[in-house]
């Protein structure tokens, strides 16, 4: 039978650690009273927990709703319609462009500049769109699309949209953090954000996380992370896992199953209408 892990009662309603599942308690004050014997314990096993989430295998990146291939790695390479909300790739975003003078999804017009920033704005109100947010957040940052260039702003929306559950904004926010643009520089919350937007399913957090374990001497950790993203094809993850399998760090037969899922996403992810678009500046 179980029992508080403090007092040792084992007749009553005892909850588990939050942090770590490791032991119960029959209440606060025993919790508090057994915190001092149970912390170092505690922060292990959370660590381990912790690392489990984050290792775990990411789900796969959504598909372009138009031509039903992986969306790519890179977020610059698909483009958001104001007008409906979908997201999808530059290679359709682009050959659609060339043909049609409106939504394939809404029938919506085409449009520029001061239109699309209206549209964009009104999607925001309408729909609390967590992507139509973070999309301004960009526009912001960049000077986009007729926006001044505020990062102060820009760093706003993407923690709204971050709230609203978007993984590129947390991608985003993880980046203002590590380079101090609209923020203080703080490389704990540039983590923390770029975490969850790994465990979101976004493969260039995911480097940048590799990155930093790569600066702080985590060598290990830091092909881990690589190794992920580079399965999901994210091109500068496999050069690190290169240099990882050369100086012995990364096994051969990690770097071959790497090797083998990298090609598979890039052939997932390629097609004549991308290769065009990139061909043409365009993602």
């Amino acid at each position: 039978m179980e029992s508080c892990a403090a007092c040792g009662k084992a007749d009553v309603s005892l909850k588990s650690c939050k942090a770590c599942k490791l032991v119960k308690y029959c209440g606060v004050d025993c919790q508090v009273a057994h915190r001092r014997m149970h912390k170092k314990a505690c922060r292990i096993k959370a660590a381990e927990l912790f690392d489990a989430q984050l290792f775990a295998q990411p789900r796969a990146r959504e598909d372009c709703p138009i031509c039903m291939r992986m969306l790519p790695v890179e977020n610059d390479a698909c483009g958001y319609n104001s007008c409906c909300g979908k997201i999808i790739c530059a290679g359709c975003n682009f050959s659609l462009s060339r043909t049609q003078d409106r939504c394939p999804f809404c029938n919506a017009p085409n449009v520029k500049d001061e239109d699309w920033k209206r549209r964009l704005f009104e999607r925001i109100e309408k729909y609390n769109d967590p992507f139509a947010i973070n999309t301004m957040g960009s526009n912001y940052e960049t000077g986009h699309s007729g926006f001044p260039v505020d990062h102060t702003k820009a760093v706003e929306h993407y923690e709204r949209a971050s709230e609203l559950g978007c993984a590129v904004a947390h991608y985003n926010l993880g980046n203002s953090y590590r380079v101090g643009r609209g923020v203080d520089k703080d490389r704990k919350k540039a983590t923390h954000h770029y975490q969850i937007a790994a465990m979101m399913g976004n493969d260039q957090a995911r480097h940048n996380l590799g990155a930093l374990e790569w600066e702080n001497g985590q060598h290990v950790r830091a092909m881990r992370h690589f190794m992920i993203a580079a399965k999901f094809g994210c091109h500068e993850s496999l050069k690190m896992v290169k240099i990882g399998f050369k100086g012995g760090i990364v096994m051969k037969e990690d770097f071959e199953n790497t090797l083998r899922c990298y090609q598979a996403s890039q052939d997932e992810v390629r097609s004549e209408d991308r290769d065009r678009a990139k061909a043409a500046g365009v993602g």
